[in-house]
This record gives structure tokens, sequence and C-alpha cells, in this order.
């Protein structure tokens, strides 16, 4: 099978008869053998109702998933990557604002070029002020994080992948926003972007407006960020800052008293050592130390003990 098309929604009854069509038409255009896979992300609507009549009409080519209630964009992709079996795995967003006739270009651009994945980009959107600007902010953050230059937008639905790709990622919680990260962090560094149409939203409203998104985009990048640094090390981390914490307090507690000895051997009238506030900051910084390196030395037990610590991503055996 040449493509696997692989859409996630949540409510888009009205969108989904129209895309199909789309996709069936260029499909056809172009000589694809072809898979559509719908995953229904715990609609409300007659979503799922409609993607039941489409298969019962195109039972080779249309398949569904059905979530028992809304989990969120991530794990409706990784459900859909899990039942894809094209060599080129494709994704975009069911609201009709990604266009199935950017499929062959990047198509081409994985089979002929050779990259593992290629991310679309929307130079012309329609979205508001609101939240392109927030976008272009975000975009820039996660470019400098993962070290993925020359993409511009991690978040757009449009993306081509490799089979391999996608079967050797794993996409949880939200980071949908990063599998440009993923990909690479699993050995899978030929990423390319293409210029793609933004369509238009022409059925509903969008689901992924709001303040939240951007915050919760922002941790998940840290917690990927932290996760691909420390996670198979955390001692590392929390070892040499629970050791540079403890060696100042230590340096600061035997100033102190090295200090209210020396006063006393001379004559000095000094308070006492309980009474310096320094006295506090220094015992306190040295338990704060000891509790993170303790902490790291946990963390390497779980790591150690963990199902995944030797899970490396294998490209080829003989």
């Amino acid at each position: 099978m040449d493509i696997s098309v692989v859409i996630p929604l949540y409510n888009e009854d009205e969108s989904i008869p129209e895309l199909y069509a789309w996709i069936e038409r260029v499909m056809k255009e172009n000589g694809f053998s072809y898979e559509v896979i719908f995953i229904n992300d715990g609609s409300t609507d007659r979503s799922w109702d409609i993607i039941s009549e489409l298969n019962q009409k195109h039972p080779e080519v249309v398949h569904g998933i059905k979530f028992r209630r809304n989990y969120g964009k991530s794990p409706a992709l990784y459900c859909g990557f899990e039942r894809a079996q094209g060599d080129v795995v494709i994704t975009m967003d069911a609201d009709l604002q990604d266009s199935p006739d950017e499929i062959p270009g990047l198509y081409r651009m994985v089979k002929e070029e050779g990259y593992d994945l290629v991310s679309g980009y929307k130079q012309k959107r329609y979205d508001p002020l609101s939240k392109t600007l927030p976008t272009k902010l975000f975009n820039a953050t996660a470019r400098k994080v993962s070290g993925i230059k020359n993409l511009h937008d991690f978040n757009c639905g449009l993306k081509a992948y490799r089979k391999a790709v996608v079967k050797n990622i794993e996409v949880y919680g939200e980071m949908h926003r990063y599998i440009p990260y993923l990909a690479k962090q699993a050995g899978f560094d030929r990423i390319g972007e293409k210029v793609v149409q933004h369509q238009a939203r022409k059925y509903g409203q969008s689901k992924f407006m709001g303040l939240n998104r951007f915050v919760n985009g922002y941790l998940d990048l840290l917690t990927l960020w932290f996760l691909s640094t420390f996670g198979k090390k955390p001692m590392h981390v929390f070892g040499f800052l629970g050791t540079l914490m403890f060696f100042i307090g230590f340096v600061s507690a035997l100033v102190i008293g090295i200090d209210k000895l020396w006063c006393l051997a001379n004559g000095v009238p000094q308070r006492l050592v309980t009474d310096s506030p320094y006295f506090y900051i220094a015992l306190t910084m040295m338990v704060i130390g000891t509790q993170l390196f303790l902490t790291g030395f946990v963390g390497d037990l779980v790591s150690r003990s963990s199902a995944g610590r030797n899970d490396y991503q294998v490209e080829e055996t003989i």
C-alpha cells in the first residue's frame, strides 16, 4: 500500500464526507493505493455514523477507530499509527483546513527525496492574530530546544512520515506538537518542510483555541527536553545539583565555624553561631543538596529497573 491517511477528529460530522471525497479524487488521479483511517475522539455528533456509512461503501479503504470518550489528539494519532499499513503515512485534520491536494507532493518528498518526515508549513494562515502570534513564539522556542532549525510550524497537522517513523515513536499525552522532536530522538533525522496551503475553516469552530494550549505546550516541551537529556541518567542532573549545593553549604558552615573559633581564641566578642542567619542558610543548602542527591540516586534505580531501560531503536539487523 502506498499511503495511509490518518485523520483524528472531534465533532466534524459536516466536513467528513467532503474531506473523504476530496482525498478519494486526489488518490485516483495519482494512481495511489491507499487507506483512510478516521479516529473518532469521543465525538458527540454524528461523526461515527458518517464514518460507518463510508466504511460500508468503501470497506477496503475506509477504516475507523472510535474512542469511548475524548482522550485528545496524541492518543488518536498513536492508535492511528498502530493501524496504518501504508509505506507513507499522511496525517491531516478533519476540518478541511488541510488540503488533500498536498498529498502527492508530500509523498514524493518521502519516497523520492529520502525524507523520514515532512512537516507542512502554512505561510499564509486564516487564523486570528491572537492565535498566530503565540504560535510564532512557540515555534521559535521549539526550534531552539529541539535543534531542528528548518521547521517553521511544529504543530501543523499536515505531515508525511516514512512508515518506520510512526512504528518507532510513541505519541502520548499532548506530544503531537513535538512529533518531529520525537522522530529525531529515535534516530530519524532527515526532517524536511513543505509550504502548504491553509484553507479557511468551512464548518464549525476550532477545537484548539485558548491559553491552555500554549501553557501546556511549553510544559510538554520542557518535559520532553528533560526526558531526552536526563531520562536515562537522572543522577547526572540531580546528583550534580545536590553535590554542588551540599558543597557550598558545607563550606559556608565551615567558614562560620572557623570564624567563631578564631574570635574565641583571640578574645574577640562574637555572637552565637545559631544567632547568625548564614548558619541556617548553609544548613538548609546542605539538607536540600542531600535530598537532591538522594532523588538522583532513586531516579537512577528506577531507570535501571524500568522495562524500557534498553529500549533502543534498531534500524537493521544482519
